[in-house]
């Protein structure tokens, strides 16, 4: 286990262990929860709970969206730029982990009402909300761009892949699904410090399995308006960020409709919805072991990733032909079988575009093209 007293290795010992991929892939646990959470409830219990205004909410989620938007490059540009002796990625994580718990629970631990103190209440929510945001994007960028500089081979981002995602699955059960029933037995604060200390607890035992290679040490000397530039006018990267922000709008699109769907066109309980994405999700996370190994251990990551988006496109159709919720799980079966391969393979394909990246420019910009990447696909879900 590499020690964090000191987390850099040289680029020629660069191995990692099965246990080591598990702890680094544990931290996607910790990012998810709090990310699935805010954008599962926090509207509900602002508005519902809390009476605060709707169209005060809907104000600051527009600017929260914004903000989420810009922040991601700017982020990682500041963490391609950092030089310490713990690394680049690294003391974001150790030293941001906990602030980021903090602010996430605390937009549970609301001390006003929207009847009473109605502008206290905007102003908690708009400084809990902001503080939550940035120090997330402080710890997950820098937990992100760790990927491709700890995993340098095909092979070994792969596996690791499987991992993070089958946490990721996790956490969006916990994040998603469970806020509104802890609440309801525990109440709301009790939620919130529950799953911020699981969210932290995960993070900084992930920290035990990373490490940063000695030569990045050199921060980048560009410009942040330069850094973008150079980022947008890789065609590569452009490629890979537009095909993932497609699938991002159409997930976007496709969940936000599905109880619209499960009701008019199924004529069940929308609630039913919840079902169907379950089993797509829980498909998904079962088959990302298959897709590895029958599928990326064969193919590059390009043609394997065509495959993912061929398959999911093929999915799709049952669903204007289904007549029954059975015919509808059935469908979620296939396209969670689909839907593992776009998982599997997208943070392995952008990667592999910043290995291109280094070989031209002599550089490792991790944090700019995963920053980059956010603010792309962010936008897709405005």
């Amino acid at each position: 286990m590499i020690k964090l007293a000191n987390p850099l290795v040289k680029d020629s010992v660069i191995t990692t262990t099965s246990l080591q991929q598990w702890a680094y892939s544990l931290g996607n646990l910790g990012c998810s929860i709090p990310y699935q959470a805010v954008g599962a409830v926090i509207l509900f219990f602002y508005v519902d709970i809390q009476k605060l205004s709707p169209v005060w909410a809907a104000m600051v989620m527009t600017g929260y969206a914004i903000y989420n938007a810009i922040n991601n490059p700017v982020m990682g540009y500041l963490s391609d730029r950092t030089k310490t002796r713990w690394g680049r990625r690294i003391p974001y994580i150790l030293f941001g982990t906990i602030p980021y718990a903090l602010f996430f629970a605390l937009l549970f631990l609301v001390p006003f009402d929207g009847v009473k103190s109605p502008i206290s209440l905007l102003l908690w929510f708009i400084v809990g909300l902001f503080l939550f945001e940035s120090t997330a994007t402080v710890v997950q960028t820098a937990y992100y761009s760790l990927l491709p500089e700890m995993f340098s081979e095909y092979h070994a981002r792969t596996s690791v892949a499987v991992k993070m995602n089958i946490f990721m699955t996790v956490g969006l059960i916990i994040g998603a699904a469970l806020p509104i029933t802890i609440a309801s037995i525990l109440g709301w604060p009790i939620m919130g410090i529950i799953l911020g200390v699981i969210s932290a607890a995960a993070l900084l035992v992930s920290t035990r399995g990373m490490f940063e290679r000695s030569s990045t040490l050199e921060g980048e000397k560009v410009k942040l308006g330069q850094a973008i530039k150079a980022t947008i006018l890789n065609r590569s990267f452009i490629t890979i960020v537009i095909a993932q922000t497609m699938r991002h709008f159409a997930t976007a699109v496709a969940a936000s409709g599905l109880a619209f769907y499960t009701k008019y066109s199924l004529g069940v309980d929308p609630a039913s919805s919840s079902i169907i994405l379950g089993t797509i999700f829980i498909t998904a996370a079962l088959a990302l072991y298959p897709w590895k190994r029958f599928l990326a251990s064969r193919y590059e990551p390009r043609t394997t990733l065509l495959i993912a988006y061929g398959l999911m496109g093929i999915s799709t159709i049952p669903l204007f032909f289904a007549q029954s919720m059975l015919a509808a799980i059935g469908t979620a079966i296939f396209l969670g079988m689909a839907l593992a391969g776009l998982l599997l393979m997208g943070d392995v394909t952008l990667s592999d575009v910043i290995d291109e990246d280094e070989t031209r420019t002599g550089q490792r910009r991790e944090g700019m093209y995963f920053g980059m990447s956010g603010l792309i696909i962010t936008l897709a879900y405005a």
